[in-house]
């Protein structure tokens, strides 16, 4: 069954619009109410505004809370976390931060010890548990992810029967531009999220839709078809469809790994699930020349483990802040030989069926120099492999920068 996600789409592109707005120096942010009738007792308050970047990229969060005695920011950028707010005469606390680093942040606040939301922002995304406000400050590493004026491409929903859960589950599907009215055929690439994401991560946090828009119209990204999976097939993603019980953790290599992910599931519901599905349903190339694999933090367990031991399947293999190389508790020793034997014992013949192998880490995420050492290691071994670290630590920012950064290498 197939549904539209027109409204998705939208609300992601808004998002960004939203920030260009915010952008706009506000003439009057918290307007006084106006003298004479209705305005007095029983008047509404003036809407407060928040946040609102200025065009030397600091932002200034306000909150009406006149009854609190302590109001904190917590951000996620640079000195972005405990930035205490002052209260004024009507009751709005409120701070304004040194320029930021143009970037899409995340951010809460804290009322006396109480997180919560910023009411005058609408933009809430869940990663992991917390809900959190976020705000884009405009530059040129954030110009990918804003919405410019070029040929969009759509975002659907769809429910295919996974052949591991024995019920349905639902997926995300990015057509490029020209993609309904074209008899084209296009490559795919499978995407997967974290540990405690979902099918909808990837364009919510990861504005995945808007960068391959951009990155397709200035000729940097092939047009291709992008799925994304919900790959917690432990998760019960339809009411009365029970979750997967088969969560026990198991050796880098074998069945399962840390938080429950099992490897040999994964590969059984996407070869036998999802891509025998998109493949029917969608006009795609077929052949391993045509299908990509990625993912991010345990989508990148997923990439590596069934991406490199299915090289019949996938000739692009992209992983993302894994913690399967150590760093991270519950994970076994990883040896590549279990997953796909001869990979580093026939250099040669890894290089030949593999088009683009791809690892990225954020530079202050623990998991990095467990990433470096696997990466030396294969490269002494004459792997042929790309390794980028981006600035930031488990986190989005890493994520979104190194999607842009594999795409263009994908279906050349």
């Amino acid at each position: 069954m197939k549904r539209s996600r027109q409204g998705l789409r939208v609300c992601a592109l808004l998002i960004f619009l939203a920030g260009a707005v915010m952008a706009q120096p506000t003439q009057q942010p918290q307007q006084q109410p106006a003298a004479g009738p209705g305005a007095g007792r029983g008047a509404a308050p003036p809407r407060v505004v928040s946040p609102e970047v200025s065009a030397d990229r600091r932002i200034t969060f306000r909150l009406r809370a006149p009854g609190a005695s302590e109001v904190v920011v917590n951000g996620n950028w640079s000195d972005g976390r405990g930035l205490k707010m002052t209260k004024d005469a009507s009751g709005v606390w409120s701070v304004t931060t040194p320029p930021v680093t143009p970037e899409i942040w995340q951010y809460t606040f804290s009322v006396d010890g109480v997180s919560m939301l910023d009411p005058g922002n609408m933009w809430v995304v869940r990663d992991t548990a917390p809900r959190m406000n976020f705000v884009m400050v405009p530059g040129p590493g954030t110009a990918v992810f804003e919405p410019a004026k070029v040929p969009r491409g759509n975002v659907s929903a769809v429910w295919y029967p996974s052949p591991v859960t024995k019920g349905d589950r639902r997926m995300l599907v990015y057509t490029p531009p020209g993609y309904e009215t074209s008899k084209a055929k296009y490559p795919v690439l499978y995407l997967f999220h974290g540990g405690s994401g979902h099918e909808e991560t990837w364009t919510l946090m990861g504005v995945t839709d808007v960068a391959m828009d951009n990155l397709i119209a200035q000729g940097k990204v092939k047009p291709m078809i992008v799925v994304m999976p919900n790959a917690n097939w432990h998760d019960a993603a339809v009411p009365g469809v029970p979750a997967l019980a088969s969560a026990a953790p198991a050796a880098a290599g074998g069945a399962a790994a840390a938080g429950g992910q099992n490897y040999d599931e994964a590969a059984a519901d996407i070869v036998n699930g999802e891509i025998p599905y998109i493949e029917s349903h969608y006009r795609t190339l077929s052949g391993r020349e045509n299908r990509a694999i990625a993912g991010l933090s345990m989508g990148g367990g997923i990439a590596i483990n069934v991406g490199l031991k299915r090289l019949d399947t996938f000739a692009y293999v992209g992983e993302f802040s894994s913690g399967m190389f150590g760093g991270v508790n519950g994970y076994a020793a990883f040896d590549i030989e279990k997953i796909s034997p001869g990979f580093l014992k026939d250099p040669t013949a890894t290089n030949k069926k593999l088009k683009a192998l791809y690892f990225s880490c954020g530079t202050e995420d623990p998991r990095m120099p467990y990433q470096t050492k696997v990466v030396e290691e294969w490269k002494s071994k004459g792997i042929a492999l790309t390794f980028k670290g981006f600035a930031g630590a488990h986190e989005w920012r890493v994520w979104r920068n190194s999607l842009v950064d594999f795409a263009p290498m994908l279906f050349k």
